[in-house]
């Protein structure tokens, strides 16, 4: 399979960009993600785009990385999943290298300082814009509605209570539903 340079080349500059100006981590580039290799690019299809962030939340890994990964690999094969992964984390690399030099400094500049305060506000915003673009995907059927009510619900208690819940027991919970649900269902259909 030969790889064009010209292809490996969109791979990289596309998460390069999103690694760039993107802050707040794997769930704030989501929706980015979702909208250059979705929407513009037709890289990967949305169900595909679905079920990517499922697994890239589920394996080791920062989410965003996870896939950049998934989508060069697809397009490029090994080439192409290196570039997509090297496009991701240089940013995030380069600007952390550049700020340790000068960190303490740097942070005490009132506009920097004020800066970030903006910035939080904008990470908020992305994660819910990605938060509301999977919520609208959903199916609307009684157990993923019911297992995301749930899951919302645990979470928002753990924050305002301060209780130690972890996201993976969560996330092993919510799985571990479906396939008792899927087996259910599957049982069910073998017995007419």
């Amino acid at each position: 399979m030969k790889h064009s340079a010209k292809l490996l080349w969109q791979l990289f500059t596309v998460f390069f960009k999103i690694g760039l100006f993107t802050f707040g981590g794997g769930y704030a580039m989501l929706s980015l993600i979702d909208d250059a290799c979705v929407e513009r690019r037709s890289w990967i299809t949305r169900e595909e785009m679905e079920d990517l962030v499922v697994v890239a939340e589920s394996t080791p890994g920062p989410v965003a990385i996870n896939c950049a990964t998934f989508v060069g690999a697809r397009q490029g094969g090994l080439p192409g999943a290196l570039a997509a992964t090297l496009g991701m984390v240089l940013p995030s690399f380069l600007v952390i290298f550049a700020v340790s030099r000068f960190l303490d400094r740097f942070l005490q500049i009132p506009l920097v300082a004020n800066a970030f305060r903006g910035v939080k506000l904008a990470v908020c915003l992305l994660i819910l814009d990605a938060g509301l673009r999977l919520l609208r995907r959903l199916p609307r059927k009684p157990l993923p509605i019911g297992i995301f009510l749930v899951c919302l619900g645990l979470s928002l208690a753990g924050s305002l209570f301060s209780l130690r819940l972890s996201s993976v027991v969560l996330l092993l919970g919510a799985g571990g539903l479906s396939l008792l649900a899927y087996a259910l269902s599957r049982r069910g259909g073998r017995s007419r």
